[in-house]
């Protein structure tokens, strides 16, 4: 089997790039014949078309980046799978994806939104992110990597700390959290509330935004916006600094953070939807938190992203659902729940890693995608 990986590579440190750069790893640990290409560069991938010869091709991202993933391919007579996140809906391209063979996704949640919208489930399989267990795993609390971490953003050894990680923190849940924390703030033991977020244009109007909502929450002070370029070589310390992973998303094709944090040893409070169904165990691995509200549209504006014309406006003949809210009470349960029983955080973290290691490790998840390959496509 010959594979061509098309993502974000070399890969930056986002979400679509290391779930493309993991199944590069694990196919190559494997021992397949594989090679990896930016997504978006047409002469490289041309290039690699013509000498390598790859028996597939596998694109990341999302229905979007069809262009990129599926008919660049196509051209040069190459079977391309592509492996799609969902942003709550799919707007175009359907018939090109419904002459496919096969569609990989995310996650069960994901294929629900392309089954909705009119793929053919009978060519889609879930494939699971990938996680990266031997750099994600357990570290001491003394380590002095993880001590530097915590002393870094001002949190002494006998303060929780809790954390969120995202493009920004909202969409991860973290005004609800913020409402959790003020709620249980009186009867909680000392924390501080860390939301690291990467540093683009998109994000710091809703930075902002955030940070007015704690001082109105008066929990201001606990509340630290890490807003620093970091690598992913940083990433299993940072989680590993915190004692409960925070994230409710309100949109989540999939979860990787939360999963990342499970290898680590780390408790998860997340909402009971979308990705982290299949990701997150409740009460065993993580705390999911019951959905108060679905945000809906009935039109949307799109553009030359999504393969239409400056605001091209697509009406839905069902309404779709674009974002969820969890429930802020059960939040603030769980989380001082989880503030005040160290053993508790330290079983779920403990079946956490476990859960973690036999189903999204990322050489668990490229044996699975060689024998989906197998099974459907025969190609060995």
């Amino acid at each position: 089997m010959k594979v061509l990986v098309l993502y974000d590579y070399p890969p930056s440190p986002g979400g679509l790039a290391t779930q493309g750069d993991l199944l590069y790893r694990g196919l190559l640990e494997l021992g397949v014949d594989t090679y990896a290409v930016h997504f978006e560069s047409a002469q490289e991938k041309e290039w690699y078309y013509r000498w390598f010869e790859p028996d597939v091709v596998v694109g990341i991202g999302y229905w979007g980046h069809t262009p990129h993933l599926v008919l660049h391919p196509q051209r040069y007579g190459i079977e391309p799978i592509p492996w799609l996140v969902a942003d709550g809906y799919i707007a175009n391209y359907q018939e090109v994806l419904n002459d496919l063979p096969l569609i990989l996704v995310t996650s069960n949640w994901v294929k629900e939104m392309y089954v909705r919208d009119g793929i053919k489930a009978s060519t889609i399989e879930v494939l699971p992110v990938g996680c990266d267990t031997m750099s994600f795993v357990p570290f001491d609390k003394n380590d002095p990597k993880i001590v530097a971490v915590r002393e870094s953003l001002g949190i002494p050894p006998d303060q929780l700390m809790i954390l969120t990680v995202g493009g920004d923190a909202a969409s991860k849940g973290a005004q609800e959290v913020m409402q959790a924390l003020a709620i249980i703030d009186a009867k909680a033991p000392d924390w501080k509330y860390v939301c690291k977020v990467w540093p683009q244009p998109r994000t710091k109007a809703q930075n902002l935004l955030d940070l007015e909502m704690a001082t109105h929450l008066g929990i201001e002070k606990n509340v630290t916006y890490a807003t620093n370029t970091v690598s992913r070589n940083f990433m299993p310390y940072l989680i590993g600094a915190c004692d409960i992973y925070a994230a409710p998303s309100r949109l989540e094709g999939f979860g990787m953070p939360q999963v990342e944090a499970g290898a680590c040893g780390k408790p998860v409070i997340g909402i009971k939807a979308m990705g982290m169904l299949d990701t997150l165990l409740h009460e065993k691995t993580a705390f999911l938190a019951e959905v108060a509200q679905k945000i809906v549209v009935k039109e949307v504006l799109l553009g030359k992203e999504s393969g239409f014309e400056n605001k091209h406006k697509i009406v839905f003949d069902i309404p779709r659902t674009v974002d969820y809210r969890a429930n802020v009470q059960e939040i603030a349960k769980y989380m001082l729940l989880l503030m005040g029983n160290e053993q508790l955080r330290i079983a779920m973290g403990r079946a956490a890693r476990e859960h973690v290691v036999e189903h999204f490790d990322y050489r668990v998840v490229a044996k699975k995608f060689i024998q989906i390959i197998q099974d459907k496509l025969g190609i060995d």
